[in-house]
């Protein structure tokens, strides 16, 4: 998973950051992991390659992506998990997969995958 972009999408309280921690942690990840709602991005130096967790929630209008100088972060290598990436628009790069978490009446969560590239499909196998 050196190189991967995975956009994270679902309603307020889905679970986009608990995932996230969860896979951050799984990945290798030591300390605190912090929601990047507020700082917009929060890296990470995982034994196997960089991360980047980011949040577009407070995006209103998709060029705030350029703003931010965000079009290096997802052309240097690493791990990219990026939360709202609607509010991005179409600035924001294909993502190879594309996860899409629903909160159920009884707290259970539903997760649809889709993979957009190659890089994708490998990471789904």
């Amino acid at each position: 998973m050196s190189n991967a972009f995975i956009a994270l999408d679902g309603p307020l309280g889905a679970g986009k950051t608990t995932f996230a921690r969860h896979l951050l942690r799984a990945l290798g990840a030591s300390g605190r992991i912090k929601s990047p709602t507020y700082a917009l991005l929060e890296p990470y130096d995982l034994p196997a390659m960089p991360a980047s967790h980011l949040d577009f929630y407070r995006f209103d209008d998709p060029r705030e992506w350029l703003d931010a100088g965000l079009r290096e972060v997802f052309a240097a290598p690493g791990l990219k998990l990026a939360e709202w990436p609607d509010k991005a628009g179409a600035l924001l790069p294909m993502p190879d997969l594309a996860l899409r978490i629903e909160p159920g009446d009884d707290g259970a969560r539903s997760v649809t995958v889709h993979a957009f590239t190659p890089r994708g499909v490998e990471l789904l196998a």
